[in-house]
């Protein structure tokens, strides 16, 4: 095996025209009795206009132009910490879930000493190899389950046959893709406006890849600066200094506290996710939000909820587009709100933090992760002795490559890379019932990733204990739509296979 990195790809695929001169015309037009276009503005207006909006913070202006980017060769690590640490962007990227990673790809820190970089090249490659032993040890066992559960004993096509080889293959790779280093490339279609593009560029060295976020977001500028050297020369403050980023004086980078991790994970009671603050008069608050929008005094607290919370009532909760910020009605569940402490792998967070609308405070990689195995083991590795075995030793050698980088002197942050996707992160996540809502909808279908789906399961159930009114109806697509809409199921041919919505909460997930 020979680790493949030719550094990150950025390619500007699509983009506004005249996006400094758009953003000149869009002030004006706030000025103006009529809207004002791009070809109308003059080089006076880009030298006074420009520098004076955004220096007062009238920062929308800049938000109309949308730049769309290819990347490649970049590395998980970077999107989780910095491309997708923040709610302003859209994204399509890579599934490792699906897409087998027969090549050794992954980030390589190009100012590794020549024995840091034989001991980094090492731990991925190792990772690598244990990827593919786990891969083809859990596909006979996910064989079997999905043989079972989808009763290939009574069917007579051969063609389904095939389909759950495939099936198992998918499952089997999804699992085995947590001891995949955190420094495995990832490819992506990523959306930003321009006054996020600013942003990233002001920010770029806070957080845990410096370096990495350096060279992307660099090229990044350099594709729009090409396209219009106005969007960055007239406007726009540098990249912060080390010096000046806030988290680095107030925490030096080093090994994590065990006692801290320990502490945290006692505070869960034995949870994935556990409720630990919360709106108490939600329900009351909510009744009169919708009394108040409605315009309707004599609606009861019982009926005013079914108004905005059962889909036999509001047929918005059926809808396949989420529509529940454009509704009124819907609005009230704004003023409700969760807080829930949380521990995942670091790949099930990768996918927990794309729900935007519920941010959390993940932590600091670099200050907080000890120098001991500190890992999330997926159930279908753990009950296997010989999956356990190969995963167990994988991890293991991954702390200790991260151990004998620090020993060599390599930075914290790029020590990290060599660690695996099953990397415990420990954080608070917040959000309103509005956007958590949706978020349990999705998550709690037995297609969702496992982790996510059980910490969903656990954050449900909790809500219910303090606010069941409030959670009387939430639970997957087919659960919601059951009786009201077809198709009851909306993954099509990725139906589970299991009748949810005859028993939900109360399910059983074999895999």
């Amino acid at each position: 095996m020979t680790v493949v990195d030719s550094g990150p790809e950025v390619r500007l695929r699509n983009w506004f025209e005249r996006p400094y001169d758009g953003a000149i015309s869009a002030a004006r037009t706030c000025y103006s009795p009529r809207v004002v276009d791009p070809q109308e503005v003059t080089d006076g207006q880009r030298e006074r206009i420009g520098p004076l909006t955004f220096d007062a913070g009238h920062h929308t202006v800049f938000q109309h132009a949308s730049f769309e980017f290819a990347l490649s060769g970049v590395s998980r690590q970077l999107v989780w910490s910095f491309l997708h640490g923040f709610p302003f962007y859209n994204t399509e990227q890579q599934s490792q879930r699906y897409v087998k990673l027969d090549e050794v790809a992954a980030h390589v820190p190009p100012d590794l000493g020549s024995g840091a970089r034989a001991d980094y090249v090492d731990a991925i490659e190792c990772s690598w190899k244990a990827y593919a032993e786990l891969t083809r040890r859990l596909t006979p066992v996910t064989h079997e389950i999905l043989a079972r559960l989808w009763r290939l004993d009574r069917r007579k096509a051969k063609a389904f046959g095939k389909n759950i080889a495939r099936e198992a293959e998918k499952k089997a790779i999804e699992t085995a893709r947590y001891v995949i280093p955190i420094a495995c490339h990832t490819a992506m279609v990523y959306t930003v406006s321009g006054i996020v593009l600013h942003r990233l560029r002001r920010m770029l060295r806070v957080g845990d890849v410096p370096e990495e976020s350096s060279r992307v977001v660099g090229r990044m500028v350099e594709a729009v600066e090409r396209l219009d050297p106005d969007f960055f020369a007239r406007v726009g403050d540098p990249p912060l200094e080390d010096a000046d980023v806030v988290e680095r004086a107030a925490a030096p980078a080093g090994p994590g506290d065990p006692a801290v991790c320990e502490a945290f994970d006692k505070s869960l009671d034995g949870r994935l996710s556990r409720l630990i603050d919360y709106s108490v008069r939600a329900p009351e608050v909510i009744a009169d939000a919708v009394r108040h929008v409605l315009g309707r005094i004599d609606l009861g607290d019982d009926e005013a909820l079914s108004l905005v919370l059962d889909p036999g009532c509001n047929h918005y909760l059926l809808d396949k587009l989420n529509v529940s910020t454009h509704s009124p009605l819907m609005r009230t569940l704004a003023h409700a709100h969760y807080t829930f402490r949380k521990k995942l792998s670091h790949t099930a967070d990768s996918q927990d933090q794309r729900h935007r609308t519920v941010p959390g405070s993940r932590p600091l990689l670099s200050r907080t992760v000890p120098l001991s195995v500190d890992v999330v083991e997926p159930e279908l590795i753990r009950d296997d002795p010989g999956c356990h075995a190969v995963f167990r030793d994988a991890v293991e050698a991954a702390f200790d490559a991260r151990s004998r980088l620090l020993d060599r002197g390599v930075s914290p942050e790029q020590s990290l890379y060599v660690l695996p996707n099953a990397l415990a992160v420990r954080f608070e996540e917040s959000g309103t019932l509005l956007d958590l809502s949706h978020k349990w909808h999705m998550r709690t279908c037995l297609n969702a990733q496992r982790e996510i789906y059980e910490a969903s399961m656990q954050e449900v159930e909790q809500v219910r204990a303090v606010h069941p009114r409030l959670v009387d109806h939430v639970g997957p697509p087919c659960c919601v739509r059951d009786g009201r809409a077809r198709p009851r199921c909306t993954e099509g041919s990725h139906f589970c296979g299991v009748s949810v919505w005859r028993s939900f909460p109360a399910v059983e997930r074999t895999l």
